[in-house]
């Protein structure tokens, strides 16, 4: 089954980088939508990255020019790396994946993705 695990998670003062990593150890699907969302307190989950399986990719429009979403199909992971950190990129950061290759950006969009990790916390000040 599938299992995502997230890592990585800091605190850190604005302005610094981290960057986050997530590994599918269940590896049941190998073609699969892969996407970062996170969820800050008392607000929405919001969709960060996502990355389809050939190779195209989406941010979220705060982000976009400081953060950098990649994957390695071979270990069936994910990376964000992360810039330029503000404190309104604090929360916490889910991994997801999702086996409907052909609408990874939609239902990206839409937070439909079916397998959640448990989350890495990032805290910015």
């Amino acid at each position: 089954h599938v299992q995502l695990v997230e890592s990585g998670g800091d605190s850190v003062q604005a302005g610094g980088s981290l960057r986050l990593s997530c590994v599918d150890s269940g590896y049941v699907y190998k073609d699969k939508c892969m996407a970062w969302f996170r969820q800050a307190p008392g607000k929405e989950r919001e969709g960060v990255a996502a990355t389809s399986p050939g190779g195209g990719s989406a941010y979220l429009d705060s982000v976009r020019g400081r953060f950098t979403v990649s994957r390695d199909n071979a270990k069936s992971a994910l990376y964000l790396q992360m810039n330029s950190l503000k404190p309104e990129d604090t929360g916490m950061y889910y991994c997801a994946t999702d086996p409907a290759r052909d609408a990874c950006f939609s239902r990206w969009k839409n937070k439909e993705y079916n397998y959640w990790g448990q989350g890495t916390q990032v805290t910015v000040s």
